[in-house]
């Protein structure tokens, strides 16, 4: 494990996140970039800024010396978060319940072995 980073409580469903998220893992994380960078999904930009942050965390690190283009993602997890509940005013003065969902990104980067 060469790096990690984490973004919490995002203001996404997990499952529109796992969707972009199912096609980066595993990849070297120059593909990676170029394909959330043409991603026409909203979950694309915040996949693409944690993974710049944990490029960065690799890079700058001070006992590392890693380059960006050896680098792949080897775990990257999209969990549940907890939910906000909301309530939506109805008619006749009634309150009808809705549910915000949020979720917790996971990824770490390694260093390809040869």
């Amino acid at each position: 494990m060469v790096s990690k980073a984490q973004w919490k409580y995002v203001r996404i469903s997990p499952r529109k996140l796992r969707l972009v998220a199912d096609v980066i893992r595993g990849k070297n994380v120059i593909e990676a970039q170029a394909i959330l960078r043409f991603t026409n999904k909203k979950g694309a930009a915040i996949l693409h800024k944690v993974l710049k942050s944990a490029v960065a965390n690799a890079v700058n690190s001070e006992d590392s010396k890693v380059k960006e283009d050896e680098l792949y993602i080897s775990k990257l997890m999209v969990n549940e978060a907890a939910r906000m509940k909301r309530w939506r005013p109805i008619s006749r003065g009634r309150a009808a319940p809705y549910v915000h969902r949020l979720a917790h990104i996971w990824m770490e980067l390694d260093e390809k072995g040869e």
